[in-house]
């Protein structure tokens, strides 16, 4: 494992990582490894909606669902409006 110094932290910026670290319930360097871990390592491809909900919800099973279309109806004319 390598070591990793960061010098010229600004105050506010390792407030804000001690107190996200506590509400994380970890250590202040256990946090700046997820968070370094999470912005430099490659990610999950890019996946689409469809795809990610699949993978989320589909053990649960599908749903057929029947489809209709409206009947056909006439178009209101404008045309010919009261008082014109």
């Amino acid at each position: 494992m390598a070591t990793l110094m960061i010098r010229n932290l600004d105050e506010t910026t390792k407030t804000n990582l001690r107190l996200q670290a506590a509400r994380h319930g970890i250590s202040m360097e256990e946090e700046a490894r997820q968070l370094l871990r999470k912005a430099v390592n490659p990610s999950v491809p890019n996946e689409g909606l469809g795809t990610r909900l699949q993978r989320r919800f589909g053990a649960l099973g599908g749903l057929e669902m029947e489809t209709s279309r409206m009947p056909d109806r006439l178009l209101p004319d404008f045309a010919e409006v009261d008082g014109q």
